[in-house]
């Protein structure tokens, strides 16, 4: 087995903060949009890098069939601790996201929400040829999360290729290893070669601790 592509700084995250507790609400939308109509029992869903479940625990209420994976042993560990509580059921394992063991063409949607970010551009490419490998035909795939170049922490730490750092030292991003920034012609060039077709783009942003820093990321919806 080659490298993988998990930060490593991510195991140390999740054992010292409860990080990510609720699902963003960018993510129930394309949820409610696109799968609340549907058979949920039957309807696929995976959480990509699923951190402590908070996605997967609310897809799971929602009453879908959830695989939720994580390259953070800790971050699992959590996340069934939560599903158990609240008596809800999904798969949950440790992965790592350039190499799934998942059969080609196995789910209905599959959601990242910041985890692709936190990567190099070759291992991002590798992440997006395998979301769209698991995805059935017409199958949705969401991500967000994706920082836009230019924001605050943008250029600080330590540079390991042309727009990515690891462990910056200014705003929301500090201390939390690897961060890739995006242009939105990066965005399109990088998912319509991973095969992903119909892009829709749109973008986030707002200042954060008290307006000292800016957040600005893109959100992203395509289709196998």
């Amino acid at each position: 087995m080659g490298k993988m592509s998990f930060d490593a700084t991510w195991e140390q995250v999740h054992r010292e903060k409860n990080w990510g507790l609720y699902p963003s609400e960018e993510v129930i939308r394309f949820t409610a949009r696109n799968f609340y109509r549907r058979k949920r029992g039957n309807t696929r869903l995976l959480d990509m890098g699923c951190g402590t479940g908070a996605i997967t625990w609310y897809l799971a209420r929602e009453g879908f069939n959830v695989t939720g994976f994580d390259g953070s042993r800790t971050a699992i560990s959590k996340a069934k601790y939560v599903l158990k509580r609240d008596s809800l059921r999904a798969k949950l394992q440790v992965h790592d996201a350039a190499r799934l063991p998942y059969r080609s063409g196995t789910f209905d949607g599959v959601i990242d929400s910041g985890m692709i970010v936190a990567n190099r551009t070759r291992d991002i490419k590798k992440i997006l040829k395998e979301a769209h490998r698991v995805l059935k035909p017409g199958g949705k795939f969401f991500s967000t999360k994706l920082f836009v170049i230019g924001m605050t922490g943008h250029g600080t730490g330590r540079k390991l290729e042309k727009h990515t750092f690891q462990n910056m030292t200014r705003g929301s991003l500090q201390g939390i290893g690897t961060v890739h920034f995006f242009s939105k012609k990066e965005v399109r060039q990088l998912w319509t070669s991973a095969g992903f077709h119909s892009l829709k783009l749109d973008r986030e942003k707002r200042t954060d601790h008290g307006g000292k820093s800016q957040v600005d990321f893109f959100v992203v919806e395509s289709e196998k």
